[in-house]
């Protein structure tokens, strides 16, 4: 049951940062490769910040979100709208947007190295994680924090998506962006939106995670945006319920491999397990089969 636990607290740390790819990535056609920088730099705003002054939990969480939000926003208006705007068409700048996400990610990844060398960095925060023993469980305060926040948010996503008039304009656009343009549905505020509560979702990811371990490094965001973009193809391209599921199912197969005392194999058994449900269903696990018209 402990392990049960640490799987489920692993699981919404992978939900909350790979909820933004996924939100981003399913609507308005975009894979962004800077997501795992705007996920370590907001940590590291908040790190900077409070090295010159102590600031509450609320506060830290805060900052890393408006930070999130604001690289994130600032990345679609610089980089990814130009390229849309000189590409002939979406599935020309897919590639295009893809590498131009990859060199963005290289700027506040170079910043952040540059300051720390390298090393870990976590928060001077008044904020002290507690520890509770429920039915002989140990759980932290962050742990109990971040598994409520990762399923309140990923189900209240899900929900919004596909009851709300916002929702059904971004998933008109995700599947035909010209008809949803000619409706009324305005592709550039709409994924100006949509990237600013993806960078919002990277930060809160980052901060999460930092008082959860104490320190992170600055790689740590390259790392995680492979398990997202492993976690999004599992549960199907477009399906945030899908997100949650796989993000959950690739935490407890993780779990799993290291209670076992395979560390060394973690990355190698996760994939695999990926790799075989994809094998018996390529759309992944909530995914629906595209259909290309002509």
């Amino acid at each position: 049951m402990q392990d049960l636990l640490n799987a489920a607290t692993l699981g919404s740390i992978y939900l909350l940062f790979a909820l933004g790819m996924a939100l981003v990535w399913g609507t308005i056609g975009i894979l962004n490769f800077a997501h795992g920088a705007t996920f370590m730099f907001s940590a590291f705003i908040g790190h900077m910040v409070s090295k010159e002054t102590e600031l509450p939990f609320l506060g830290v969480i805060g900052i890393s979100v408006l930070v999130g939000a604001v690289i994130s926003s600032l990345t679609q208006l610089l980089a990814f709208q130009p390229i849309l705007k000189r590409s002939k068409s979406q599935h020309a700048a897919e590639m295009r947007i893809l590498i131009g996400g990859i060199g963005v990610a290289a700027i506040p990844l170079a910043l952040a190295q540059r300051e720390t060398r390298s090393s870990p960095f976590g928060f001077n925060s008044s904020y002290k994680s507690e520890v509770f023993e429920v039915l002989g469980l140990r759980l932290t305060t962050t742990s109990a924090i971040i598994i409520v926040a990762g399923l309140a948010i990923g189900v209240g996503l899900t929900v919004w998506l596909r009851r709300s008039r916002q929702g059904l304009a971004l998933r008109a656009i995700g599947v035909d962006a010209e008809t949803s343009a000619g409706m009324g549905v305005n592709r550039p505020l709409l994924a100006f939106t949509t990237m600013a509560v993806a960078g919002g979702l990277a930060g809160l990811a980052g901060a999460l995670l930092t008082f959860h371990l104490g320190a992170i490094a600055p790689e740590t965001g390259d790392q995680l945006v492979i398990k997202a973009f492993a976690i999004i193809v599992l549960g199907g391209l477009g399906s945030m319920l899908g997100t949650v599921i796989g993000a959950y199912v690739l935490a407890g197969a993780e779990t799993f491999v290291l209670v076992m005392n395979w560390g060394t194999w973690v990355d190698a058994v996760s994939f695999g397990l990926i790799f075989l449900i994809l094998l018996a269903r390529p759309q992944g696990l909530l995914g629906r089969k595209e259909v290309r018209r002509t």
